[in-house]
């Protein structure tokens, strides 16, 4: 397949997958431009998503159909889709020991705050998620907008690490997942 054709696919990984990553998820598959397929996943997941991701994300615009709360050990067998880039964006799975992804995917640290964990009045929790909306949908726009065909691998992960610092950053020295 020629690489302008090439799908890259990309897992966001999270604890809990009810909230950030299945923010990823869905954002990078409803802008990514067929050029994206992404998944989420989680090291526990919780086995529901938050009402308030599914919530917010039908406010935006983004389709939500198909969104699961999983296991990253549905992206780890050998029947699993071969992943091309892997992003935490919880500080708790950056530091777990991930599984051995098939094709060695570029990985990096896309740390945003937890909005699943803010507590308080309503309003408190629907601007935590929003936030976090923003701040992956500002990380997606500038992944999209890498050039993925004709960059080094060098480059390209010292460009990731550099999207994980963006505001929002839970971690501004972003290392690899």
């Amino acid at each position: 397949m020629p690489a302008a054709d090439r799908v890259y696919n990309v897992l966001f990984l999270c604890t809990g997958n009810s909230a950030r990553s299945v923010l990823g998820e869905a954002v990078l598959n409803h802008v990514g431009r067929g050029q994206f397929r992404a998944f989420s996943a989680g090291s526990a997941p919780k086995g529901a998503i938050h009402p308030m991701t599914l919530q917010i994300l039908k406010e935006a615009g983004v389709p939500t159909e198909g969104l699961r709360s999983k296991s990253w050990e549905e992206f780890a067998g050998p029947d699993a889709p071969v992943m091309d880039f892997v992003f935490t964006v919880c500080d708790d799975a950056a530091g777990e020991t991930c599984p051995i992804w098939p094709g060695h995917p570029m990985t990096a640290h896309w740390g945003i705050e937890d909005p699943a964990k803010v507590e308080g009045p309503e309003f408190r929790q629907r601007q935590a998620f929003e936030d976090a909306l923003r701040f992956m949908r500002n990380r997606i726009a500038a992944f999209i907008n890498l050039p993925h065909q004709s960059i080094d691998k060098l480059a390209l992960g010292s460009r990731l690490r550099g999207i994980g610092a963006m505001d929002g950053s839970t971690s501004k020295a972003s290392g690899a997942a």
